[in-house]
């Protein structure tokens, strides 16, 4: 038995998501298809992270356990010989035994993009906030999170996890040309959290939340105190570290 671990690029525009639902097209089904013909075998196919309906991914990493001897090289070359052109495979790597990459996992980092005009080549790849937006109260807020926290008021109510704790190591707002763009990097993250953060964020910048009732929404522990989920379609999952 051999695992085997892949890095994963995809446009989440019309995926319901990574995982494996009964309701639409996921981003695990697509490549578990090709890697059960490729292999000749039943595959199960475990992702680092749980990306939603139009999230996308840079640096998804996924594994799986195969008791096939076909090289490394030859998955490769048939994983995006047959894969659709809105996924691709970057790497494919054996593994030490056991290897799983989700809970393996020591940290995954997102990036939000927010784009200052409209545009519609890449409508699909961030969100137009037409706001004016102060970065620094954005980033006042973007801090308090850095470190250990309870995230239940930025997690989706039907989430099925034992505690909202999170480690954040990194969060900070950048000013790019013409786009602002969230980094967050943390050892887990909750159904919707990200989003939830960025769309928060949004409205302490453009002076609809105060800074100083950050920490309030955080403690109390409710989804109804934090600002709106951002969009989807800005949201990437740039890197899983292990």
């Amino acid at each position: 038995m051999r695992d085997i671990k892949l890095l994963i690029e995809y446009d989440g525009s019309n995926f319901v998501g990574w995982q494996s639902q009964i309701n639409g097209r996921s981003v695990q089904d697509e490549i578990t298809k090709v890697l059960d013909q490729i292999l000749q075998e039943p595959i199960n196919l475990i992702g680092a992270g749980r990306t939603d309906a139009g999230v996308h991914a840079r640096g998804q990493v996924a594994s799986f356990r195969t008791n096939s001897h076909l090289g490394v090289g030859s998955v490769l070359s048939g994983l995006n010989g047959i894969l659709p052109d809105d996924i691709y495979v970057h790497a494919v790597e054996e593994v030490a035994e056991g290897f799983n990459a989700r809970y393996d996992a020591r940290e995954r980092l997102y990036r939000y993009y927010c784009s200052m005009k409209p545009t519609a080549i890449g409508r699909h790849y961030q969100w137009f906030v037409k706001y004016d937006l102060n970065l620094a109260a954005m980033n006042a807020v973007a801090s308090q999170i850095v470190g250990e926290h309870d995230f239940e008021s930025f997690c989706k109510y039907e989430a099925e996890v034992r505690h909202y704790r999170c480690i954040v190591s990194r969060s900070v707002w950048k000013e790019v040309p013409g786009m602002y763009v969230y980094e967050v990097r943390a050892n887990r993250f909750l159904h919707g959290m990200v989003r939830a953060l960025v769309g928060t964020m949004i409205d302490v910048g453009r002076g609809f939340i105060p800074v100083s009732a950050f920490r309030d929404i955080m403690t109390a522990k409710d989804r109804r105190k934090a600002g709106m989920a951002a969009p989807p379609q800005g949201l990437f999952l740039e890197e899983v570290t292990y």
